[in-house]
C-alpha cells in the first residue's frame, strides 16, 4: 500500500495523497460540486477526476511540481511565471459561469467582513493597532467596483503546477465561479512579489498594481485569525503577517 500523505487538514475539509491519487474529504457537498462544475468548464488544465463518492472526491496527481508556497522559496523561471500568468489570463477571458464565486463578493460584503476581522485582530491581540490601521487603509483601494470574470478564488501558487515552463494543471477549484480578476492575481502573487512583473507580462494587459497590493493587505487581514486558529502560522517568515509589515 502507498504511504498516505496529509497534504492539508482542518475542521472543514481534508487533502490527502495516496500514491498518484488525491482524496478530497469535504462536509460541505457544495464545495465539491461547484469544484467538479469548475473543472469541466476551466479552459485551462485541471485533475482528472477518478471518482466521486460524497463526502470524498479522488483527483488524479498532476505532472510537474507547484511554483512554490506562500512563507517558502518560490521556484520556476520567469517563463514558467509568464506562462502561469497567460494560464490565469485564458481563464479570465472565459465564459463567466453563473455561480458567484469567494472572488465575487460585494464591496459591501468585503467591506464588513474586513471591518469586522480588523477589530477582533486588536481586540484580541493578535496583532498592533497600527500595523492593522495602516493595512485597512491600504486595503481601501480594493473596495472598487469590478467587471465580473470566470476566477478560481484560491489560487494560492501551490495550486497552481508548472513542468519547465509549461503550466500543467490547476487544483482546488472549490471557490471558483463569477469574481474580481483581480483578485486572483493577487492571490497567486501574495507573498512573492518579485514575480509580479513576470506574471502579468504573460497575463497580457494592464493591471491596476496598488489594487493588487491593496488585495495582498486585504487579504492577509481576512486570514490572519482564521489560520491562528486552524493551525497554521500566519507569522512564519513570508506569510501574511510579514506581507502586512511590508506596507508599513
Amino acid at each position: 500500500m502507498d504511504e498516505v500523505e496529509v497534504v492539508v487538514a482542518h475542521s472543514e475539509r481534508a487533502t490527502l495523497r495516496v500514491g498518484d491519487v488525491f482524496l478530497k474529504v469535504d462536509a460541505d457537498q457544495s464545495h465539491i460540486d461547484v469544484e467538479v462544475e469548475a473543472m469541466a468548464l476551466a479552459p485551462v488544465p485541471t485533475p482528472e477526476v477518478l471518482w466521486r463518492k460524497p463526502p470524498v472526491l479522488a483527483l488524479a496527481a498532476l505532472p510537474g511540481t507547484t511554483l512554490g508556497r506562500l512563507g517558502g522559496p518560490s521556484t520556476g523561471s520567469p517563463a514558467a511565471w509568464a506562462a502561469a500568468g497567460a494560464a490565469i489570463r485564458k481563464l479570465h477571458d472565459a465564459p463567466v459561469p453563473p455561480l458567484l464565486g469567494r472572488a465575487g463578493r460585494s464591496i459591501a460584503a468585503l467591506t464588513a467582513e474586513l471591518d469586522t476581522e480588523c477589530e477582533l485582530l486588536v481586540t484580541n491581540g493578535l496583532l498592533p493597532a497600527d500595523l492593522v490601521a495602516r493595512n485597512r487603509r491600504v486595503a481601501e483601494a480594493a473596495l472598487r467596483p469590478w467587471t465580473p470574470a470566470f476566477t478560481h478564488g484560491d489560487l494560492q501558487i501551490a495550486h497552481v503546477f508548472v513542468d519547465g515552463d509549461e503550466v500543467t494543471g490547476i487544483i482546488d477549484w472549490s471557490e471558483a465561479g463569477q469574481g474580481d480578476a483581480l483578485y486572483d492575481l493577487a492571490t497567486f502573487t501574495l507573498g512573492h512579489e518579485e514575480h509580479l512583473d513576470d506574471v502579468i507580462a504573460g497575463y497580457g494587459t494592464d493591471v491596476d498594481l496598488d489594487v493588487i497590493r491593496a488585495l495582498w493587505s486585504l487579504r492577509s487581514l481576512q486570514a490572519v485569525r482564521w489560520l491562528a486558529e486552524n493551525g497554521f502560522d500566519p507569522f512564519a517568515p513570508g506569510c501574511e503577517v510579514d506581507v502586512l509589515r511590508s506596507r508599513m
